[in-house]
């Protein structure tokens, strides 16, 4: 009995491993950081092939079943977490603002972010447009400073991948 929930442990154990590093292998891909990617890419490959080698030759066992689709759940919350708190790549801010976003940029700016400020024309009167590429990992911080100044203010994040160019945050 010990046997098969150790036999099944293991299963859910490279699972999680595979299924965990496979997550960040798809934002490295994303982000294009192709060789990153392709190392995770054969580390992810060679921990599944070991995984079904011992699924295909044990599948007289239910549980080890289970402890396969347990494995991959978990490797995805486990992935998905694991890459917020790395924060690869860069984000695209747009914050709209009706009032405050002059008092934004200036904080953002003396927190050593840049900003671009853009005059708009909503359908409700004038307003501003903030747009700022960040690092990923800076966000959280970044939004509380946005919200700091303006907590009703209007905000999109999007995935960006600068072309070239000069980031401000890099100097940080």
């Amino acid at each position: 009995m010990w046997e098969i929930i150790f036999g099944a442990s293991i299963i859910m154990i490279m699972r999680v491993c595979d299924v965990t590093i496979g997550t960040i292998r798809t934002i490295l891909v994303v982000q294009g950081k192709k060789y990153l990617a392709a190392i995770a890419g054969f580390t992810e490959v060679l921990i599944w092939i070991f995984a079904m080698r011992y699924i295909v030759n044990h599948l007289d066992h239910t549980i080890n079943l289970f402890a396969y689709a347990g494995g991959f759940a978990l490797g995805n919350i486990l992935g998905i977490t694991l890459e917020e708190k790395i924060g690869i790549g860069y984000v695209q801010l747009n914050i709209i603002s009706r009032n405050a976003a002059d008092k934004i940029a200036g904080k953002l700016r003396s927190s050593k972010f840049g900003v671009t400020l853009l005059p708009a024309e909503g359908g409700s009167g004038g307003m501003a447009i903030l747009v700022a590429i960040i690092r990923r990992r800076d966000l959280k911080n970044v939004i509380k400073i946005v919200e700091s100044e303006d907590p009703k203010c209007f905000i999109t994040v999007q995935h960006s991948r600068p072309y070239r160019g000069f980031i401000h945050g890099s100097r940080k």
